[in-house]
């Protein structure tokens, strides 16, 4: 069965079309509500009757009051449940069931899952697990094939190495949407066999295939789209978004970077219509964001707040997301489509009062009616394979007094330098105003060695932050100001088998366990904020960040290899602009 055909069963539609006429009464009413049309942006008073999942009828408000169950609605206004274009649940650092009860109940009624991180860890299994951890949520779950496993081959390890097979064996399954963000590149600039069989194995299903152009533009821009990739969320400045729009790529307008959001809407509004390949995701929010502020609510009432109109944001929200997931089921209040139906107080604060999902009531005043089912998270225990380490193993070996360095310059948009430092007692004396970035490879595929470089332009760290949670191949990563304060926090996350530290002057300042993949905890969203936020406080005490580009989120994408520029990886420091990777920083001994 495809998706959405679920409507079409005969009965149904018998049933739906005779509560249509008036022949027979609605399963449920919504009455009084002020519908916020999708289509045409209008507010009017309308009734909404539903059978089993499916609008039977929108019509004049106090018309009828034959229902099974009615809702009074007055004062309300009605949206189609929400769509989230892309998101990652493992950001979250929870799990799928805890995800679900964060989001629903604030509107969120369906989500487009990558989950490339677990799938990073776990290989085909990882994605397997995700497919049973949703199958009985509140929540409806598109998933995604992740593309990039890992994400820069031959530049970096992860736990699994997916090759077109694997992606064609994803895509054969029926719980599979298309393919997740492809995020190689160059790999797909260049049409590396690799890249080139995975995309043909995506337009051979006829699914979605789903893109990470960050940075693109002018020819690279038209190959990657000419290659067959539809979408992007990786904006960089309002220039970028309009290019990508020109070139026919579904805008997946992202929350997680909100400071390009105001330019956005305001280059939108002097554009004086929202185009209708603009939809809106989250991508990734971190645990304390999601529990204090919401997911894909959150992005639409910060849109409006920046000054796009509200009909615009629930449309993008809504109708354009469905067009562009092939889901005429979705996205629209209207007759014959599906019962995902969302009461906000107002269009501001968008604080939703009631959701409904498939014609049935799930959520009231922020609650879930009834807690989502967990799911066995044993398979996701035991993944960091990694030993205890010391403060020499953070430490550059090196010949000679004096050598010249490569060093990673700029967080984000990162560039090569080069400094001068001296060699004292074997070991490399870190340059002047640098910090230390180790990634240890923990899949088991590799000795779990620090692979150690030298960033610049990161501020003056006062002590060291260790995380699994590292973009895209998840190793262990340690950034720090000396190598004593590395080796505590890193044993700490080895022995708590995955999460954060945080430490200072030999002590540990604060820690997050993430248990399940190195990833993801089991404990309460409320838990594990509190815990995300301790950790978010104590690096206040480390470094001064300087946004909006040196801040606390740059330390979960600084081994992104995918992307341009040099980053430090376990394999050492990659570029994909250069065929080797840098195993050592040390580039001459110059005495």
């Amino acid at each position: 069965m495809k998706p959405g055909d679920d409507l079409n069963d005969c009965r149904l539609r018998d049933r739906a079309v005779a509560a249509a006429r008036g022949d027979e009464a609605f399963d449920l009413l919504v009455k009084g509500a002020t519908l916020l049309d999708a289509v045409t942006g209008e507010q009017r008073k309308a009734d909404i009757g539903i059978t089993g999942p499916m609008i039977a009828s929108v019509h004049e408000s106090g018309k009828r009051d034959d229902a099974g169950a009615v809702i009074e609605a007055e004062g309300l206004f009605a949206t189609p449940g929400l769509i989230d274009m892309h998101m990652h649940v493992e950001s979250s650092m929870v799990t799928p069931a805890t995800y679900a009860q964060a989001v629903v109940p604030r509107g969120v009624t369906t989500v487009v899952w990558d989950p490339h991180e677990f799938a990073n860890v776990h290989g085909l299994e990882g994605v397997r697990w995700a497919l049973e951890a949703v199958r009985d949520l509140p929540l409806r779950v598109i998933m995604l094939a992740p593309s990039c496993v890992p994400a820069a081959p031959g530049l970096e390890l992860s736990g699994a190495d997916f090759s077109s097979d694997d992606l064609a064996e994803l895509l054969a399954m029926p719980g599979i949407g298309g393919i997740a963000e492809v995020m190689n590149m160059q790999g797909v600039i260049d049409r590396d066999p690799r890249m080139s069989g995975i995309l043909q194995a995506g337009l051979a299903s006829g699914k979605l295939i789903c893109g990470h152009a960050r940075g693109l533009t002018g020819a690279d821009l038209n190959a990657f789209a000419t290659a067959g990739i539809g979408s992007d969320h990786e904006l960089t400045c309002a220039d970028d978004l309009m290019e990508k729009l020109r070139a026919g790529f579904t805008i997946e307008l992202r929350g997680s970077h909100d400071h390009l959001l105001p330019e956005i809407v305001e280059r939108l509004n002097k554009l004086g219509h929202l185009p209708s390949t603009l939809t809106l995701c989250t991508d990734d929010v971190f645990p304390d964001d999601l529990h204090n502020a919401g997911g894909l609510d959150d992005v639409v009432r910060r849109l409006v707040r920046y000054g796009m109109p509200p009909e615009w944001a629930v449309r993008a929200a809504t109708l354009n997301a469905s067009h562009r997931l092939q889901r005429p089921d979705l996205g629209l209040v209207a007759p014959g489509r599906r019962a995902d139906i969302v009461l906000f107080s107002d269009l501001s604060a968008f604080e939703a009062e009631v959701v409904i999902a498939d014609g049935t009531c799930v959520s009231r005043a922020g609650k879930l009616l009834s807690p989502p089912a967990s799911h066995d998270v044993s398979p996701l225990r035991g993944s960091v394979k990694a030993a205890p380490l010391v403060a020499d193993d953070f430490r550059v070996a090196s010949g000679g007094n004096k050598v010249r360095v490569a060093t990673i310059d700029r967080p984000r948009f990162t560039r090569w330098g080069e400094a001068e430092t001296s060699v004292e007692n074997g070991f490399i004396v870190p340059p002047e105003g640098s910090t230390l970035v180790s990634v240890i490879h923990r899949h088991g595929k590799a000795p779990p060695k620090p692979r150690t470089g030298y960033l610049r332009e990161w501020g003056e760290w006062r002590g060291a932050f260790c995380t699994t949670v590292s973009h895209d191949s998840h190793n262990v990563t340690v950034f720090g100001g000396n190598e004593e304060d590395m080796a505590l926090t890193a044993n700490w996350v080895i022995d708590a088998g995955g999460g954060m530290a945080v430490a200072s002057r030999g002590e540990l300042l604060a820690t997050l366990a993430l248990p399940l993949s190195g990833l993801v905890s089991d404990a309460s969203l409320a838990e594990v904020a509190g815990e995300f936020q301790a950790i978010r406080k104590a690096m206040e005490k480390v470094v001064d960040w300087q946004p909006p580009y040196l801040v606390f989120k740059a330390c979960f994408g600084a081994t992104l290899a995918c992307n341009a520029g040099p980053h430090q990886t376990d394999m050492g420091i990659a570029d994909t602009a250069r065929p080797q990777v840098l195993e050592t920083p040390v580039l001459d001994i110059l005495e």
